[in-house]
């Protein structure tokens, strides 16, 4: 079972900072294996789920987290995870929620220790014209693709600040973020949103040795892309999962539908020490759709 533990929303949990040089921002080696935890918003399932299992495969306890739908499934990656000889913890959140946003990362210091890496993974999708896009699909998009990322990057990097030590801010962005694909309006603007969000955040924490950078998956076999190849080929006439063989075909140099693995490769890169240098990017993982 998953557990929610209430804090007051305004609590930063202050722990003892991890010894690392100043210099580098990197953590100094120990007699004893360096602790490492992270939070996974919208890890239930999917590319979510396939980042939090590479993350604990790399050594990271994890606080899953997903919304109350989801209950079911975050109970089942907690087991995986913990099958790896990982801690793990659930948490239900909508990352929408400011508080909700807060009380996740004070919930993931209380029950697995000082925070490390944040992955604003959580994120949803619509297939419809811009001409039939309602403010409210519009601002549903928004905050949660946006604003969501926003208040998971600022919660961690206070519990990072407070407690005196670098870490990491990762966040899901699309490669809609650098090519458009029409009858995804919204979504396509909100992940231009995310790539220019992270980039400010970069610039601005630099000083605190917090890196923050974006993933840009491709066409993704999930249901997210489910939903929207569903969508899509409703509108073109044609029957499900044309689209996204279309696409796949017609696009991807590689000639496969990427699989959420191949997303979480990268994200366990970004949050390991050989990505301690880069920061303020957003990296494609698409098998060769866009080439920048």
């Amino acid at each position: 079972m998953f557990l929610r533990r209430l804090l007051p929303v305004p609590t930063i949990l202050r722990v003892i900072p991890s010894t690392y040089s100043p210099r580098t921002g990197r953590l100094l080696s120990t007699n004893t294996p360096e602790k490492r935890t992270a939070i996974v918003t919208g890890s239930a399932r999917g590319i979510g789920k396939a980042i939090a299992l590479r993350l604990a495969r790399d050594g990271y306890d994890i606080t899953v987290n997903d919304i109350s739908a989801q209950a079911a499934l975050v109970s089942e990656t907690i087991a995986e995870i913990k099958s790896l000889g990982r801690n793990a913890h659930g948490h239900i959140a909508d990352v929408s929620s400011e508080e909700a946003v807060a009380d996740l990362v004070n919930s993931s210091v209380s029950n697995l220790g000082p925070l490390t890496t944040m992955v604003a993974n959580a994120g949803i999708a619509q297939v419809k014209p811009l001409l039939d896009v309602t403010p409210a699909d519009f601002k549903r998009m928004f905050d949660v693709n946006v604003v969501g990322v926003h208040y998971c990057y600022r919660a961690a990097a206070k519990q990072l600040i407070a407690q005196g030590t670098p870490g990491k801010l990762i966040g899901a962005a699309s490669i809609v973020a650098f090519r458009p694909f029409a009858m995804l309006g919204p979504y396509s603007a909100s992940k231009w949103a995310v790539r220019g969000l992270s980039q400010v955040y970069a610039m601005e924490l630099a000083k605190n040795k917090i890196t923050v950078n974006a993933y840009a998956p491709g066409i993704v076999d999930t249901d997210m892309w489910e939903l929207i190849d569903d969508g899509l080929a409703q509108k073109a006439g044609r029957k499900r999962g044309d689209m996204i063989r279309k696409y796949s075909h017609d696009l991807i140099s590689l000639g496969r539908t990427s699989v959420p693995e191949d997303v979480a490769n990268l994200v366990g890169f970004l949050a390991s020490r050989d990505a301690d240098y880069i920061t303020g990017q957003t990296m494609i993982v698409d098998g060769g759709i866009i080439s920048t």
